[in-house]
């Protein structure tokens, strides 16, 4: 009996001890990242758990102003105000809910300690692995999946993934994953399997702006951030450079999600060949058209860049309209005011379900002008710290986030909400030790 008395009482003391260790939180902020890409209920634990354990965290000093953490809160204080004018309360109340993470991460980080660029990047490293894992599934799912239909389009954009996961989104996870294992300065066997599944990944999901993004960003940390030599900086830049251009040349579906955009943007009305439409032909929208026209048919169809200049033109109107400058429609409250310019221009029914697509825009109209320059403020605060801190990591994702919310509403999944604020968080608030130069990787 004494025996099982003094290993409880062992027991005991390391559970307690655990809450007094920094590293639970190298171990729950991992959690958070690896849980994004499934199903929403096990990010919100992994939250859950990070702001419990932050509350029972022994070492925990006085509550302290901090400008990177209080802007995220402030952007949901606003959210919480909208309720005094929205024009959808049921959603505004839904929306609430989803945006949650913009309330207890920060407030999580409050409350634990400034964590090490170790500590850090070892959460970042089971991220990257938990990555690769995710796309070792979905690719041998879709193996499977081509053996019963011999359709070689199982493998690429959202049919490989779910258009509930959602391509574009997993493209955004993926590349995080392929900058940090660039970043490693020296790689081991597993970082380059690891490298080069993820890449191969990123190209079956073909999201363009992202291949587009991950391809500058590897050049420039090849060109101005690796520690390896002019011949092998020249060697790695062309073979990236050729495994690219092989891509868009080779590989059909890629290939012909650029060639739209291409062919597209400056010539109006050209044929489209893939949207058969039964009733007659279908015609591509250029961007003077989605800017200009002021009723379209419905056969036009709108490729993704026509489409965002549209949803952006109508944003405009709406502004003039409503006058919305200072408090947006309400979280959420935005989608029936698309409908009706989808009504009022002519447009096919079904792109009144799609939002602005374009985070600015989105922040901007259904919180106001207010909300909007607290956003660019977190933004241009995250890429201020990366340019500080020379950390292509940090660098890369900053980049990814402010060229991406030209094209994607981010905050409007709680994926795209949980992984911005959590990483936003860790490299704002982690401890630059003096002596502190880019870190040489774990």
């Amino acid at each position: 009996m004494a025996n099982i008395y003094k290993f409880l009482k062992t027991a005991s003391i390391k559970k307690t001890d655990f809450f007094k260790k920094p590293s639970v939180f190298t171990y729950l902020l991992a959690a958070i990242l690896i849980s994004i890409p499934l199903k929403n209920i096990f990010v919100s634990l992994t939250i859950i758990a990070l702001v419990l354990t932050s509350l029972l965290y022994k070492e925990k000093k006085v509550f302290t102003f901090n400008k990177y953490l209080i802007l995220p809160i402030a952007l949901y204080f606003i959210m919480i105000l909208s309720l005094l004018w929205t024009r959808e309360l049921n959603l505004t109340l839904k929306g609430l809910q989803k945006e949650l993470p913009f309330l207890f991460i920060p407030i999580a980080f409050f409350l634990i300690p400034k964590l090490s660029r170790e500590s850090i990047y070892k959460s970042f490293r089971w991220y990257g692995f938990s990555m690769v894992l995710y796309a070792l599934y979905y690719l041998t799912n879709a193996f499977f999946r081509y053996i019963d239909t011999n359709n070689a389009t199982v493998f690429f954009y959202h049919q490989l993934v779910t258009l509930d996961l959602n391509a574009i989104y997993v493209s955004v996870f993926a590349s995080f994953a392929v900058f940090y294992f660039v970043s490693i300065k020296e790689k081991k066997t597993l970082d380059k399997i690891a490298l080069i599944i993820l890449s191969i990944f990123i190209f079956l999901l073909s999201s363009k702006s992202i291949i587009t993004i991950d391809f500058i960003m590897i050049i420039c940390y090849y060109s101005f951030f690796a520690p390896i030599s002019n011949g092998v900086k020249t060697i790695t830049i062309t073979t990236v450079s050729l495994f690219v251009i092989f891509s868009l040349f080779f590989v059909k579906e890629v290939k012909d999600r650029f060639l739209l955009e291409y062919e597209t943007a400056f010539v109006d009305n050209t044929l489209n060949n893939k949207n058969i439409d039964p009733n007659g032909k279908v015609y591509n929208v250029s961007l003077k058209q989605a800017w200009t026209m002021d009723k379209f048919q419905q056969n036009h169809f709108f490729p993704g860049t026509a489409m965002r200049v549209y949803q952006m033109r109508i944003f405009i109107e709406m502004l003039q309209k409503d006058h919305i400058l200072f408090t947006g429609y309400g979280l959420e409250a935005s989608q029936d005011k698309i409908k009706a310019k989808v009504k009022e221009h002519n447009l096919y029914n079904g792109y009144g379900e799609f939002n602005f697509h374009n985070q600015y825009v989105q922040t901007f109209s259904e919180l106001g002008v207010v909300a909007f320059i607290i956003l660019l403020a977190m933004l241009y605060y995250n890429f201020n710290n990366a340019w500080k801190q020379k950390d292509f990591l940090h660098i890369a994702f900053a980049i990814t986030m402010i060229i991406l919310f030209l094209s994607e509403s981010f905050f409007c999944r709680q994926r795209g909400i949980v992984f911005f604020i959590t990483i936003y968080c860790m490299f704002n608030l982690l401890k630059i030790e003096p002596e502190e130069t880019q870190i040489d990787k774990i």
